[in-house]
């Protein structure tokens, strides 16, 4: 069996019928959530193999999923909005929710915007690809360009959930990637596709002002100097610089520099959690960007890498331990939580993708 079919059957047959994918089925700390920003990504995946048994439908019901979670939350949404003043972290709306679409008991680092405008971009792209109609999308598109509209501003936890303090410019892309695709979509009133426009320009005026650094690189965060791999996400698929652009490049070739390990990826230099392995899922995105920008071979090598690192089952896990950044750290993280998250889904999501872009099929 391929691993593009493995991936298909590993996303399908852990689906919530909800349409939830949850973010790891066995993970002590992942089971029974889904995360916008991993399920978006998977749905991508799933999306662009189309082709086979399930896909569509699959992938068309995450997205009907995420527009029930979003769009119950219209509320709330009005409410912080209105409120004066900015709301507390607690206040603003989950990062991940149970697969029946609640709230999650579980203490998290919750307040994350990425998510959001992750979602909107993966449901512009599947129903363009397959012209589907996701039932509730129109209101909860709605709702969640509100929601980045008015908070996009804000610090927040990164893809990571680290870092409260600080405006992480791969959340800031992703954000404007979702409202470019909410007024694409084209459901959003006149008054709030003009402010989603305001707030496009905004943010790629910020990151151009604060977000790249000297050398002509992304930052990790704005005004600091670490990178981060998450990005490389700014660059390919979000688009905020293109790959021939001085900073699309020039971001992809230090992220490689200075993260990349013999086909894995890093998160950043200083992560410690489970030692700070290899991540299957980065390869995948670092991958990505080479293939957009033409380098077949340097993305089929990640391809590659990322097919090495699953189990005789074929199972794709979150990250790997052979190459680790702080191995003194790994122990603690594997007597709390357990051994790393294996399936998890966002890794095989991620390896369609790639896949996909290089013409691997089942």
């Amino acid at each position: 069996m391929s691993l593009v079919t493995r991936s298909l059957e590993v996303i399908r047959g852990h689906q919530a019928p909800t349409g939830a994918y949850p973010a790891s089925p066995t993970f002590s700390a992942y089971r029974g959530y889904s995360w916008l920003r991993d399920g978006a990504f998977i749905a991508e995946g799933v999306s662009r193999h189309g082709d086979a048994e399930g896909a569509v439908e699959g992938a068309t019901a995450f997205h009907a999923w995420c527009a029930r979670v979003v769009g119950d939350r219209a509320g709330q949404v009005e409410a912080l909005i209105a409120r004066p003043g900015a709301p507390s972290p607690a206040e603003m709306l989950p990062t991940r929710f149970t697969l029946d679409g609640l709230d999650g008991t579980d203490e998290w680092w919750d307040f994350q915007l990425d998510g959001y405008g992750t979602w909107l971009w993966a449901l512009a792209e599947h129903t363009a690809r397959h012209g589907v109609t996701v039932p509730g999308a129109d209101k909860a598109v709605r709702v969640a360009a509100r929601y980045l509209t008015a908070f996009w501003h804000l610090p927040c936890y990164d893809w990571w959930e680290e870092h409260l303090d600080r405006r992480h410019v791969a959340t800031l892309g992703a954000v404007h990637a979702g409202l470019r695709a909410a007024v694409r979509l084209g459901v959003l009133p006149a008054a709030d596709a003009e402010a989603a426009r305001r707030a496009i320009s905004a943010i790629a005026e910020l990151i151009a002002a604060e977000g790249v650094a000297p050398a002509g690189h992304l930052r990790k965060w704005l005004g600091g100097d670490a990178v981060d791999a998450s990005v490389l996400s700014c660059v390919v698929p979000f688009g905020l610089y293109a790959p021939d652009h001085p900073v699309g490049a020039a971001t992809v070739a230090e992220i490689e520099r200075r993260l990349a390990v013999g086909g894995g990826v890093h998160r950043y230099l200083e992560d410690t959690f489970y030692g700070g392995g290899r991540w299957v899922l980065l390869a995948g995105l670092l991958g990505w960007n080479h293939a957009r920008a033409g380098r077949r071979e340097e993305a089929a090598r990640y391809l590659e890498w990322m097919a090495a690192q699953a189990t005789p089952s074929g199972d794709l896990p979150e990250q790997v331990s052979d190459v680790l950044l702080a191995p003194e750290r790994l122990q603690e993280w594997v007597d709390r939580w357990g051994p790393v998250a294996t399936p998890l889904l966002w890794s095989h999501g991620m390896y369609l993708i790639l896949a996909d872009e290089l013409g691997v099929r089942p």
